[in-house]
Order: C-alpha cells, then sequence, then structure tokens
C-alpha cells in the first residue's frame, strides 16, 4: 500500500517524531538507557481487532520504513478493550496506541488513560460529525476512521418510494398487504438505540448540548416535555401494534429478508444478508414521528494515544498522517463496510449507493453521548420504554420515573 502522507508531510517532520521517540523522553527508558530500553523506545504498540489488523500490517510497513519506528500490532477482542486499556495503561503494560468507539471516551478521560491527538490542519479534511464525536471537554481525543449509523431499509419491490413521515411509512407499509407495515427491533427489554431516531423527532435528546455542541451532562433532556409525548407515543404505537416487545432484532431481520415488510430500521451490517436474500434495498433518511428530524445515534470507531505513552510524537504522527490517510482510509472501509471518517474517501466510497445512503443520514445524525453519566441511562431507559409500550402503566408516570432514578444513578 503506497500512503499518502498529508499533514505533517515532510519527511523531517517524521525524522523529528522518529528521533524524539528514541530520546531520554520516550518508550519507557530507563535513566541507564539499556539496550531493551531502547528497543522498547524505538516500537510503537498498537491495540487492533482481527479485521482492521490486516489493513494496518501495510500502514506499519510504511510508517517503520518513512520513520524507523516500528509498529508492533496486537491483536484484542474488541469488546475487551476497553476494560484492558483502563487497567493496563497506568501500569505501564498498556499499548501506546489503541483502536476504540468514541462513546468510550468520557470513561477513559476519566480515567486518565486517554492522551489527546493533534489533527492541526487535518482536522477540516475529517466530516465534522466525526471530530465532534471525538471531542470531549473541548479537546479531540481520537483520529476517526468510520461511522455508523442507522436508516431506513427499504424493499422497493414492495415501497417503490421513500416515505417522509412515520404516518407515511405505516401508510406505505399497510397498503403493500405484508405481515408488518415496518419492523423496528424492539425486544424484551427494548431497543433504545434503534427507538432513538422517533425520540428525537419529539425534542427529547437525552442529553442537552453545550454551545459547541458537546454534551451537557447537567442537562438531562429526556425528562421534558417532549420526553412525555414521546412516551405517550410509544404507548400509542404499542397498542396500535405497530410497536412490540415480541420483535426482537433476529426477527426483524429474518421477517424483513423474507419479505414481511417493505422497512427494516438497521444498519450496514444488515445489508448484506438483506441483498442475499434477493431483495433490492434502498437506503433512506428515517421518517419523523412529530415535528423535529428523526435523528439516530452515529458511532465513530478510531484511534486513541495513551496518556502514558513515552512516543507520544510518533503515535500522533502514526495516526494523522497514516491512519488519516486516504489509503488507509479506504481500505479500512473495504474491510468493514462503514462509511469512511475521512471526507475524501467517503466521496470515492459513496459511489456504492448503500454507503452513500447511510452516509447522508449519519452527516446529519448526533454522536452517542461520549460522557461518562451516558453510562448510567441504558439500564433504566431500555426497561421502561418496554414497559409502556406493553401497557403496563401510565406513559408520563413511567417516563418520569426514570428520569428520576437516571438523575439519581448520575448523582451516585
Amino acid at each position: 500500500m503506497m500512503v499518502n502522507m498529508k499533514g505533517l508531510v515532510a519527511a523531517g517532520a517524521v525524522v523529528v517524531a522518529a528521533s524524539l521517540a528514541l530520546s531520554g523522553c520516550s518508550g519507557g527508558a530507563s535513566p541507564q538507557g539499556g539496550e531493551g530500553d531502547k528497543a522498547a523506545a524505538n516500537t510503537l504498540t498498537v491495540w487492533v481487532d482481527a479485521d482492521r489488523g490486516t489493513v494496518l500490517k501495510d500502514a506499519a510497513a510504511a510508517f517503520t520504513k518513512e520513520s524507523g519506528v516500528k509498529v508492533k500490532l496486537i491483536q484484542k477482542d474488541f469488546p475487551k478493550i476497553q476494560e484492558e486499556f483502563i487497567a493496563q495503561v497506568p501500569t505501564g503494560k498498556g499499548p501506546d496506541i489503541t483502536i476504540g468507539a468514541h462513546d468510550w471516551i468520557g470513561n477513559l478521560v476519566s480515567n486518565g488513560v486517554l492522551k489527546p491527538v493533534e489533527l492541526g490542519d487535518t482536522t477540516a479534511d475529517f466530516q465534522p460529525v466525526a471530530v465532534t464525536a471525538m471531542t470531549f471537554e473541548g479537546k479531540t481525543y481520537g483520529v476517526p476512521y468510520s461511522i455508523e449509523n442507522i436508516a431506513l431499509l427499504r424493499n422497493t419491490a414492495l415501497a417503490p418510494t421513500a416515505p417522509a413521515t412515520y404516518a407515511d411509512m405505516v401508510a406505505a407499509g399497510t397498503a403493500a398487504g405484508t405481515e408488518f407495515p415496518f419492523l423496528v427491533p424492539v425486544g424484551p427489554e427494548s431497543d433504545p438505540y434503534h427507538l432513538y431516531p422517533f425520540q428525537t423527532s419529539f425534542g427529547a435528546p437525552v442529553f442537552g448540548t453545550n454551545s459547541d455542541g458537546s454534551y451537557n451532562a447537567e442537562d438531562l433532556s429526556i425528562g421534558n416535555a417532549g420526553g412525555e409525548a414521546y412516551a405517550a407515543w410509544l404507548a400509542s404505537e404499542g397498542a396500535a401494534g405497530h410497536l412490540s416487545v415480541n420483535i426482537t432484532n433476529d426477527i426483524a431481520k429474518e421477517k424483513f429478508n423474507a419479505g414481511a415488510s417493505p422497512f427494516f430500521l438497521s444498519g450496514p451490517w444488515n445489508v448484506p444478508d438483506a441483498q442475499k436474500a434477493g431483495i433490492d434495498v434502498a437506503i433512506d433518511p428515517i421518517p419523523t414521528a412529530s415535528s423535529n428530524p428523526a435523528q439516530p445515534f452515529v458511532g465513530v470507531q478510531g484511534f486513541f494515544v495513551s496518556a502514558k505513552t513515552k512516543n507520544a510524537l510518533a503515535a500522533n504522527e502514526f495516526l494523522v498522517n497514516y491512519i488519516g490517510s486516504e489509503e488507509v482510509q479506504t481500505a479500512l472501509y473495504e474491510v468493514g463496510g462503514r462509511p469512511p471518517a475521512l471526507t475524501s474517501a467517503f466521496k470515492a466510497a459513496a459511489a456504492d449507493p448503500i454507503t452513500a445512503g447511510f452516509g447522508t443520514v449519519g452527516a446529519t445524525a448526533v454522536p452517542m453521548p461520549n460522557i461518562p453519566q451516558m453510562g448510567k441511562v441504558w439500564q433504566f431507559w431500555g426497561v421502561t420504554e418496554a414497559a409502556i409500550i406493553a401497557g403496563e402503566g401510565d406513559p408520563a408516570a413511567l417516563w418520569q420515573k426514570m428520569t428520576g432514578e437516571i438523575q439519581g444513578a448520575i448523582a451516585k
């Protein structure tokens, strides 16, 4: 892979990074500066998952050839990375760089294990939503490589045009004469992630935002008047049978692929199987259920630098100029199928209408909150939505009870 360096393009910049990585402020070197310490100082250790590891081998080789700094890739199970990173970084045994998700950032920063990344002039090269997602308390903590969100999957044979509103979707689905007007995963404990676009259309985000777009942990907006209106809507749609706790993600996928509904609210991960089932899939914006746009969560994946790295300049250089290059971002897209975070790479990938469709929705979506307080929300949110959909109490009362429980959990 020929990697086109950007930002600090000059070879001298790489040499500086490499030389600093070899200096006394690098790589865990002891005052005695033994050979083992020097070898460690001349190496970047990177945690990566299996799929991304294949791509990074080429980028690592190119970086080593240019800078003389070796890159050691260690494969990790993605769901375990956050916990292991928090445990190992303070001991000095963690990596210099790790792959991760943007909504980990608040937790990682509060545990003192992340170092900000300097994107410099390359900030404008990335899609704005990706940079926003990687920003916490005014600092950028990662180099993004992919953007992931849900959208409306439409079976064009059953629904030739995209619905503009939720009511239009229900009407078109009913007219199609299929078993379900539309499908959205709910399940016994609900699925706030998939239902969130409808919630935002009622003007009820989980948290409010500051003037710079960052989340304000002190503004728990989920319990506002829009939240109560959304709760009433959940109850009515549950009573109408449009939302059901019996529809899990697996069932929704199976039914859509069998042609039992024209519409399926899902992500790019479910498109290949639908196409294998012979469905001509179109990707549409999520129709609004109220007066505001329906905005799903965006998940951004990227790479972070350890707060304890002794090779900070080399790590930043590798991320910005190699992981952040169009070649690498395109290669990561090709193995993962998620729209690239780098704008130029996304424009090239958008030749695929599926990628273009998800990217269009993602551009106006909202990042999953990356503040630590978000971790206190999920346990109350889903079970409350499920209870409302199942008709187990007064919607407003259940919603406000949930809000109080979240506030109490955050306060602790």
